[in-house]
């Protein structure tokens, strides 16, 4: 709870992945990780209830050792099809308690901490916001991107006004990360959206953004996590 308003965090944990096989239950520096959201949201002192809802049995098993509270996917939400949407409108919907606000933690980003969850609630409740939605800077300015043809032409590729310009004079661009969703719970249930007309962004810096699809994915932020426990030490 925080200026009397209570949280309910919600972790999303399919057991399949096309791209890398069981990633949610894999061994991440020392622990599954799943386990690495599951532990920002415990340590935050924000949050009321945790709830990992999963369609697989591994995970759900592993969630309920390290704390948290478990809800079984029915088969309807387990597909590829499914949105994560419906799946939070699922999990608060099994929920007797009601609660203020939403706090979705998407698994794949494990180097969210504690703190990021605590800042991002405090910056809901400083601003006249109904949700807060984690984004970092972009790798590369979006200005420098475009389509290319079949024949694989570049001709006209960038605008002449941004032909020659240092990445440094060009605006900086921010991109979701997957990280945090905060949103008010009866808004979230009335539109089905994370996102609202006051809808406010919670900065992240790009090394903490790391979302997790790929094994290359994986190995970056294992490399990330025992950089920061060397330093550390």
């Amino acid at each position: 709870m925080y200026q009397g308003k209570t949280f309910l965090a919600i972790i999303p944990a399919r057991g399949g992945s096309k791209r890398l096989p069981g990633k949610n239950v894999r061994p991440l520096a020392g622990k599954p990780m799943i386990v690495w959201s599951i532990q920002a949201a415990l340590k935050c002192k924000y949050i009321d209830t945790l709830l990992v809802t999963s369609d697989d049995q591994e995970i759900l098993d592993i969630a309920h050792d390290y704390g948290a509270e478990c809800l079984q996917r029915p088969s309807h939400l387990s597909t590829d099809e499914a949105g994560t949407t419906d799946v939070v409108i699922h999990a608060v919907a099994s929920l007797s308690r009601e609660y203020d606000y939403v706090v979705l933690m998407q698994p794949t980003s494990p180097l969210r901490t504690a703190t990021h969850v605590k800042e991002a609630i405090e910056e809901l409740m400083k601003k006249p916001s109904d949700s807060i939605i984690s984004v970092t800077k972009t790798e590369h300015s979006p200005l420098w991107s475009n389509v290319l043809p079949a024949d694989g032409s570049m001709k006209e590729f960038l605008p002449e006004d941004i032909v020659g310009k240092r990445s440094q004079d060009l605006d900086t661009y921010y991109r979701l990360n997957g990280a945090l969703y905060i949103i008010e719970t009866k808004r979230f249930l009335a539109t089905k959206s994370l996102f609202s007309e006051k809808s406010y962004a919670y900065v992240m810096t790009e090394e903490m953004s790391v979302d997790i699809d790929t094994v290359y994915d994986f190995i970056y932020a294992e490399a990330i996590i025992k950089y920061q426990l060397n330093r550390d030490e």
